[in-house]
């Protein structure tokens, strides 16, 4: 699933919300997740925002961790 590569509270926030991600979620997050670039295109409400945004999240999620 292409939530493993995010922290675990990450992983257990989006579980209690949404049932799976999105395809293009799916295929954007490992990219994303390894510095690559990636251009979504999708119909509107696939996810394409919170694609990105997750991945923000996630890495701020880490930074804070690593300073506590």
């Amino acid at each position: 699933m292409a939530l493993t590569g995010f922290h675990p509270s990450i992983r257990a926030w989006f579980g209690a919300r949404f049932a799976e991600p999105t395809e293009p979620q799916r295929e954007a997050w490992p990219v994303i997740q390894r510095g690559g670039d990636v251009l979504i295109a999708a119909p509107t409400g696939s996810g394409k925002t919170f694609a990105a945004f997750l991945s923000a999240i996630d890495s701020l999620v880490r930074q804070a961790c690593r300073v506590s």
